[in-house]
């Protein structure tokens, strides 16, 4: 039973360490540092990529918002990848002011193939772009989205992450679990990095490359989760990404449970496969170069799916010991509420905490954040469930609220 008892503390001391390390991390949002010098005043010419999919009903919204940029007109072109489209996305994306590129290939049909058959055909033209932006189908962008990312370019960014808002955070109890996420990763995560001088992650859309960074080697990127793949090539290599809070871009996220579920199962099993791919690279990054920011990549892959399963063992090993009398029934509640309470009821108040700070409104958002909990639990029993089976087949999430930019902005 002594073997049990010690790892046991272990166990809750690598946790302990491990969220409390994080803690400190999240601080570091709350400081405002000083802006970076501009280094070369230019006027950058970017190429805005919309990877979509049979998208009709929120194309065109999109584009209308591109079209509205505070930017020179001149300075940047909206190309559509109609990636196996059967309906009319592409002669609305065309009608909107796109320009379109057709695609057809059935097996192999997510938005990292579509990025690599892309851009691999700019790079052989020699295309007279500065930088890209890549964004989904069903997002609305700010209009100083590209000015805010011109300004980055300008101060020796080569890769950044805009802030991706919620069009439609009040839809329902699980598009507001999307919202409260993704605000607690934008100034918790990246913003929190970002001023610490670490290296955020590229977050799925909204996000900006240099594109001389992907002339040698295309967008080469092979599992369901290319943002974090490509962003964690990056930083084995020791290269730090950027954050730019002002580049905003607003994204749909779905309203339905089942849908959800498929969703984030899909991101899940994409983790799992950058946990397998890159760990190993990481860490030896860790011992080569020394640094904090290849030891908080390694982090940040072992925090999800690692932690969690050491989090199962402690509980399991607390219940062996209550089995075998090594401990009184309160013990055992006491120790699996310490580990329940900050797992589901702590992010609550995280996210009460940075709706107040961003200035984001509360009212609505009430029956999210009580329910809020309910979303994280569903997304740990999808990593028990994907630690058993993964399946890597693509589901299309449907988008259907053909919300404006002048609806959210």
């Amino acid at each position: 039973m002594d073997y049990l008892y010690m790892i046991q503390q272990a166990l809750v001391w690598i946790l302990t360490i491990f969220w409390g390390y994080q803690l400190l991390i999240s601080i570091c949002s709350l400081v405002k540092l000083k802006d970076k010098p501009i280094l070369e005043k230019k006027t950058n010419k970017f190429m805005a990529i919309i990877p979509a999919h049979n998208e009709e009903n929120v194309i065109e919204a999109l584009i209308e918002s591109l079209n509205n940029q505070d930017y020179p007109k001149d300075h940047y072109d909206i190309y559509v990848i109609a990636d196996n489209c059967t309906d009319r996305t592409a002669e609305l994306a065309k009608k909107a002011g796109a320009i379109v590129v057709e695609r057809f290939d059935p097996e192999h049909k997510t938005k990292g193939y579509a990025l690599q058959w892309f851009l691999k055909q700019k790079i052989e033209e020699d295309a007279d772009y500065d930088a890209f932006c890549v964004f989904d189908a069903d997002n609305i962008v700010d209009k100083n989205f590209l000015k805010a990312m011109n300004k980055k370019l300008c101060q020796g960014e080569e890769v950044v992450q805009g802030y991706r808002d919620i069009k439609n955070p009040t839809d329902s109890w699980v598009s507001a679990g999307y919202a409260i996420f993704y605000w607690t990763m934008n100034r918790f995560y990246h913003l929190a990095r970002y001023n610490l001088g670490l290296s955020p992650l590229i977050n799925g859309t909204g996000f900006m490359v240099k594109f001389d960074v992907i002339k040698p080697d295309g967008w080469n990127t092979k599992t369901l989760t290319e943002d974090i793949e490509f962003s964690l090539k990056r930083i084995i290599t020791g290269k730090r990404l950027g954050w730019a809070t002002d580049a905003i871009v607003y994204d749909e996220q779905p309203v339905g449970f089942k849908q959800s579920w498929q969703q984030r199962t899909r991101w899940t099993v994409g983790h799992i496969q950058c946990m397998s791919e890159y760990t190993k690279p990481l860490a030896t990054a860790v011992k080569e170069n020394k640094t904090l920011m290849n030891f908080d990549g390694l982090l940040y892959i072992l925090g999800t799916i690692p932690m969690f399963i050491l989090t199962l063992v402690l509980l399991l090993i607390n219940f062996i010991i209550f089995a075998s009398n090594g401990m009184t029934v309160v013990d055992l509640v006491v120790n699996c509420l310490r580990y329940i309470i900050p797992t589901f009821l702590l992010p609550i108040f995280t996210a009460l905490l940075i709706m107040i700070l961003d200035k984001k409104p509360i009212r609505p958002m009430i029956k999210g954040l009580l329910c809020y909990p309910l979303f994280l639990g569903s997304w740990l029993l999808i990593n028990f469930k994907c630690l058993f089976k993964r399946d890597t087949s693509w589901d299309k999430i449907e988008h259907v609220r053909n919300i404006k930019i002048k609806d959210v902005a």
